[in-house]
């Protein structure tokens, strides 16, 4: 009898031992799922990024698919740096609970990086401005913080001195039984970006051929280009800039044999320029002589000549959590007679109107009264159907426009590859 009950009081110790850390598994579990509910309301704001690698990677957060529901904005803005990679604004914005606590912090990609890379290094970044949010929600329990012993800094010699060069070509064929069309393309730069100076120097080549066939008749549309620019800015502070432009090119579309056109300018930027990711408010001026020979005779009986042109122009761009807003207003007109001018306008708008509701619309136009390089005579049908020379026109216009509406769950916290990203059983990954 003793022996039995040994034996069942032993069972049952047993079947609790194995019992025991399935229970503690499923209450950990539970307590996990508990914590996670009471984490911070993430919205990433970033076009150009992998959000499913950032939801991935970044789990003590909870992801929503609108702004109006988060806790915290992360606006990430870039531009371009001088070596070729990008700087990388991150705008923490905090919202409801978390109203007034804000920060800013930057990541540089470089241009060698592979987008595995950019991308590590972008969510260690956000990592690190989530932390300040995260440690404020009992979350912050399961975050452990860990530090790598610092190396010491090492002298950096560049031996480019700045300087970065890019080579570039590409090309393409396609065919059908009675259309042929190819185009070839080179590039070359120069570039060099300091704090205090910034020099772009591009040479650029095209050619651009198509074939067409109809009742055993062939029609050949030809076009090159060849272009040569330079710019060189010297920053005088946060607001004034100085530099000029040297442009060289060639272009059977335009009629152009050979030009050369220096070109001094001076800009003012409402904003300082270190605020150039998130606002900016340009005022440019430039003066520009341009000695030009064409290829045919143009309307105005003219082989070649010399021309005095200035240009005005004022460009706006502002990204803030409501949206985005982006245009340009440009003139332009000619010395020797005033009525050649130029007027051109774009914008381009992108508004957050409500929880879900995003509008954008895009137009533009331009008033033209300035195409000295038109070639005398009437085209032929052939030219003016194939686009093989420059027409006349007095104005140029485009417009688009687009809504969405997006409702249902506010949590977007869920990775699943599966089919692609689209269902379509095509992935598509974000560089």
């Amino acid at each position: 009898m003793k022996k039995i009950r040994l034996r069942f009081i032993l069972s049952i110790f047993l079947a609790l031992a194995f019992m025991a850390p399935v229970v503690f598994s499923q209450t950990d579990q539970v307590d996990i799922e508990a914590l996670k509910k009471t984490a911070p309301k993430v919205y990433i704001d970033c076009s150009s990024c992998d959000i499913e690698y950032i939801k991935t990677e970044i789990t003590f957060v909870n992801y929503v698919r609108d702004r109006k529901e988060a806790q915290v904005h992360v606006l990430i803005t870039t531009q371009n740096t001088g070596s070729g990679g990008r700087e990388y604004t991150l705008s923490f914005s905090g919202q409801n609970d978390f109203k007034g606590l804000d920060d800013t912090v930057k990541y540089f990609s470089n241009q060698t990086d592979t987008a595995d890379e950019v991308r590590k290094g972008l969510v260690k970044t956000i990592k690190m401005g989530l932390l300040t949010y995260a440690a404020r929600t009992p979350i912050s329990s399961r975050i452990a913080v860990s530090y790598a012993e610092e190396k010491k800094p090492e002298a950096v010699i560049d031996k480019w001195k700045s300087w970065v060069f890019s080579i570039s070509g590409d090309g393409y064929f396609n065919a059908e039984e009675s259309y042929k069309s190819s185009f070839f393309g080179a590039n070359l730069s120069a570039n060099r970006v300091t704090p205090k100076i910034k020099i772009l120097l591009g040479l650029t080549a095209s050619y651009r051929r198509n074939r067409f066939e109809y009742g055993g008749r062939f029609s050949d549309s030809n076009q090159e280009t060849y272009s040569a620019d330079s710019l060189v800015v010297k920053s005088i502070d946060e607001h004034w800039s100085v530099g000029g432009y040297l442009n060289a090119s060639s272009s059977s579309y335009d009629n152009i044999r050979f030009s050369l056109s220096p070109a001094p300018a001076i800009e003012y930027n409402v904003f300082p320029y270190s605020q150039s990711t998130r606002r900016q408010l340009r005022i440019l001026y430039r003066i520009a002589f341009r000695a030009v020979r064409y290829r045919e005779e143009t309307v105005y009986f003219k082989t070649k000549e010399n021309l005095l042109r200035e240009s005005l122009s004022v460009a706006l761009t502002v990204k803030e959590k409501w949206g985005s807003l982006s245009g340009q207003l440009s003139g332009s007109h000619y010395f020797h007679d005033f009525r050649k001018y130029n007027l051109d306008a774009y914008a381009t708008v992108q508004l957050n109107l409500f929880k879900g509701l995003n509008a954008w619309v895009l137009g533009g136009g331009s008033r033209i009264r300035d195409q000295l390089s038109l070639v005398k005579g009437e085209a032929s049908l052939e030219e003016i159907i194939l686009r093989r020379r420059q027409l006349e026109s007095g104005y140029s216009y485009y417009f688009m426009f687009g809504l969405s509406y997006t409702f249902g769950s506010i949590f977007t916290n869920v990775v699943n590859p599966r089919f692609g990203s689209t269902g379509s059983g095509m992935s598509v990954i974000i560089e």
